[in-house]
């Protein structure tokens, strides 16, 4: 009795995601160093609005705010930078996984490929989408009868919620027409959602390190299909 042979994925639509892995972890390595500049300054407007609000006055206080607020201004344009230019290389790793990952099992993936890039923009959505397909491509990118712990993307995505609420609740900002205390309670925000961003940028490295090794791995070992008996 003859036994059929399945006919294999192209091997043509699979791409190595060494060099956008690589890349998208060093940006994300970027952000992480605007972030800690980002907490230098911060700090800095901390401290003198702590000064304002206890009644500091004279010439030196205010230079020190001025001071303080060109800094603060300076760290969240390089951010803003920082984080641009991460987002668009993250997210062309993320469309290449994920194409990677229709290949190795369509099956695995319930959503249309272009929510790999609209999932991570539309309000709402986004705060569950993009987890959702990168667990779908993370399992379609184990060794074939393999299943990995979801624990390290669970982490870091919950980490990014963290971030994203914070960031929300203290986007107000330093604002100069704000009494003292005010913004020292919205600072106390900005700080803790610059710190809580730089532990998730550190484990959104460790998710695109381990899913580039697993999906490199797997396309060196190519998309073949076992044989059915």
């Amino acid at each position: 009795m003859s036994v059929p042979i399945p006919t294999p994925v192209p091997v043509s639509r699979l791409r190595s995601p060494v060099g956008l892995g690589r890349a998208a972890a060093a940006l994300l390595g970027l952000v992480i160093a605007a972030d800690l500049f980002a907490v230098y300054a911060g700090f800095k407007l901390y401290d003198v609005t702590g000064d304002l609000m206890n009644g500091a006055t004279g010439g030196s206080v205010l230079r020190r705010a001025d001071t303080a607020e060109s800094l603060d201004s300076l760290a969240w344009k390089v951010h803003s930078g920082a984080m641009l230019v991460c987002v668009i290389v993250y997210v062309s790793w993320f469309v290449l996984v994920r194409g990677n990952a229709e290949v190795f099992d369509p099956a695995e993936q319930s959503m249309k490929s272009w929510w790999a890039v609209v999932g991570w923009f539309v309000p709402g959505l986004n705060l569950w989408y993009p987890r959702r397909i990168t667990l779908e491509i993370w399992d379609a990118s184990n060794p074939a009868g393999t299943r990995r712990s979801h624990l390290l993307v669970n982490v870091w995505w919950t980490l990014c919620l963290l971030t994203f609420l914070a960031d929300r609740v203290g986007n107000l900002r330093y604002k100069e027409s704000f009494e003292p205390d005010e913004n020292h309670a919205v600072l106390q925000l900005s700080l803790l959602a610059d710190t809580v961003e730089i532990v998730a940028a550190v484990l959104a490295i460790l998710v695109v390190l381990r899913l580039t090794r697993m999906q490199h791995a797997k396309v060196l070992a190519g998309p073949g299909v076992p044989l059915v008996v």
